[in-house]
C-alpha cells in the first residue's frame, strides 16, 4: 500500500500553499519599489530604511518586545510551578478547581478574557499601560506553558529524583539539579510559545493597553485600516524572520538535549 496517494499529495500541497503562500507574497512585495502594494515596480529595499525611521512603529515594537520578554518569563515560571503541582502533588482538596482555573484561558474567548481583565484593572484603580499588558499576557499564556511542561513531567522518570534524594539532596536541590535540566527543553519551548503568543496578541492587548503603551499588533491594525503600506510588509517580513529563527533554534536545542539525555540513559544502563 502506498503511503502517499495522489489525493494525499494534492491535499498536502494545497494545505501548505494555503498556509505559506500569503507569507511568501508578503515577503516578495516588501521589496517592491512602488508604494502600491499590488503593483510590482522593481526590486528595492527602501521601505526597510523608511521603517527604521518610523518612530511610531519603533516605539510600538519596543513596547511589544518588553511585554513579550517579561510576560513570557513570568508565564514560564508560574506555568512550570502549576504543572509541577498538577503532576506531582497527587490528589488534594481543590485540585479540580485549580486545574480548571489553569486551563480555562485555553478555551475562553479572548474578548471575554480581555474585557474581564479590563474591568479588574478599573476596579482596583490600576492605570492601563505596559504593566497591565504584561499582567494580561502572563495570565493567558501561563496555561500554554503549563500544558507543555506537564506533558514532559508525566513522562519523567521519578527514580532519578529519588536517587538524588537518597544521595542527600534536598527536594529543592533535586529539582534544581536533576528535574529542571531534564525538563529544560519543555520549559524553553513553553517560553518561546508564550513569547510568540504575546507578540501576536491583538484582542487582549487592545483592552488592557493605555494611550502611552501601544503594542505593535495594535499599531499595525490601526495602520492597515487606512490601507496597507509597504512599510507594514517590511515589518511583517522582519517578524516572520525572527519567529522562524526562534523556532529553528528551539528545535535544535530540543533535539540536542534529547540526544544528550538518550546518551546519558544508555550510558547509565550499560554501567548498571
Amino acid at each position: 500500500m502506498r503511503r502517499f496517494s495522489w489525493f494525499n499529495t494534492t491535499a498536502l500541497t494545497l494545505g501548505f500553499a494555503f498556509l505559506y503562500l500569503p507569507m511568501i507574497i508578503l515577503i516578495v512585495y516588501s521589496f517592491n519599489e512602488s508604494r502600491l502594494v499590488t503593483v510590482w515596480a522593481g526590486f528595492s529595499t527602501k521601505w526597510y530604511g523608511e521603517l527604521l525611521q518610523n518612530e511610531l512603529f519603533l516605539d510600538a515594537a519596543w513596547v511589544t518586545l518588553q511585554v513579550a520578554v517579561v510576560s513570557s518569563t513570568f508565564a514560564t515560571v508560574l506555568g512550570t510551578m502549576a504543572a509541577y503541582v498538577l503532576v506531582r502533588a497527587g490528589r488534594f482538596s481543590g485540585r479540580t478547581l485549580f486545574s480548571g482555573m489553569i486551563y480555562a484561558p485555553l478555551v475562553m474567548p479572548e474578548v471575554i478574557t480581555g474585557l474581564s481583565l479590563l474591568l479588574l484593572f478599573i476596579g482596583i484603580g490600576l492605570d492601563r499601560g505596559v504593566l497591565t499588558i504584561i499582567l494580561a499576557h502572563t495570565t493567558f499564556s501561563m496555561c500554554y506553558v503549563s500544558v507543555v511542561v506537564s506533558s514532559r513531567l508525566v513522562a519523567f522518570d521519578r527514580s532519578l529524583e529519588e536517587a538524588a534524594l537518597d544521595l542527600g539532596c534536598t527536594p529543592w536541590e533535586a529539582f534544581r539539579l536533576v528535574t529542571l535540566p531534564i525538563i529544560a527543553p519543555a520549559v524553553i519551548s513553553g517560553w518561546l510559545l508564550a513569547f510568540t503568543l504575546s507578540l501576536d496578541d491583538l484582542v487582549i492587548a487592545s483592552f488592557t493597553a493605555g494611550p502611552a503603551a501601544t503594542t505593535l499588533p495594535i499599531r499595525i491594525f490601526s495602520s492597515v485600516r487606512l490601507g496597507v503600506s509597504p512599510e507594514i510588509n517590511a515589518l511583517s517580513t522582519i517578524m516572520i524572520g525572527i519567529v522562524t529563527v526562534g523556532v529553528i533554534t528551539a528545535s535544535l536545542i530540543s533535539k540536542n538535549a534529547a540526544l544528550r539525555q538518550r546518551a546519558e540513559e544508555q550510558a547509565a544502563e550499560r554501567a548498571a
